[in-house]
């Protein structure tokens, strides 16, 4: 699979998507998952930005707009669509697939300037992808709390899953 033709992206952001492709198929590999899992994980990849540099009135429009074109092209996996959906603020109903577009959408290299240690936690996450998963929200939590916006409930959900305690 490669990028939808109906996606709309610039070099860098194709760039951006080859990378989290790259890191989820790095981890599948590492993590001997499933190929049809792994296909899962990877078409994620490919959808979650393809709409990012469409003309849309809002930034986190872009996920909702790729889900709802690649099912009308055909995609029919709720976990896929639900990854590509929510890739930027986490839900609470995700399966493997969300969780791992969350984590390669933070922690693709090209990100390393931002936060050097992120290389460190792409490392951990086939053997610690729960305690990874829990600090790259609590990151982006952190970032929205700063940025002075609004929670998304979607993302408070998700953040009250990853630290319920059983």
């Amino acid at each position: 699979m490669s990028l939808p033709a109906w996606a709309l992206v610039s070099p860098e952001r194709r760039a951006h998507i080859e990378r989290v492709v790259a890191l989820l198929k790095s981890w599948a590999d590492a993590m001997h998952v499933d190929p049809k899992e792994q296909g899962r994980w990877l078409r994620a990849g490919w959808l979650h930005d393809a709409l990012r540099d469409a003309p849309l009135p809002d930034p986190l429009a872009h996920g909702p707009a790729a889900a709802d074109r690649a099912a009308a092209d055909g995609e029919r996996d709720h976990g896929v669509l639900d990854a590509v959906r929510f890739h930027t603020i986490g839900s609470p109903d995700w399966d493997d697939v969300g969780r791992m577009l969350y984590l390669a959408d933070f922690l693709e290299p090209g990100r390393d300037r931002i936060a050097p240690d992120r290389a460190d936690l792409a490392r951990r996450v086939p053997i610690e992808r729960d305690a990874v998963l829990r600090e790259v929200a609590r990151r982006r939590i952190e970032w929205l709390v700063r940025s002075g916006w609004p929670l998304p409930v979607a993302t408070v959900g998700f953040w009250n899953q990853l630290v319920r305690r059983p």
